[in-house]
């Protein structure tokens, strides 16, 4: 596996936490979006370069 890809997916993992977090925290829903965005493209970018 590259190092690139499982680096995105933990990122991407991260980032889902975070969402989960700022959820139950009832926090912006801009916020939000832009954390659940960035989880997303991270997870597709590191599932494509494995």
């Amino acid at each position: 596996m590259n190092n690139l890809a499982v680096l995105l997916i933990a990122l991407g993992l991260f980032l889902g936490g975070g969402v989960y977090s700022f959820w139950k925290q009832k926090m912006p829903k801009s916020v939000l979006v832009v954390l659940a965005a960035g989880a997303v493209m991270s997870l597709a970018a590191g599932l494509l370069r494995l």
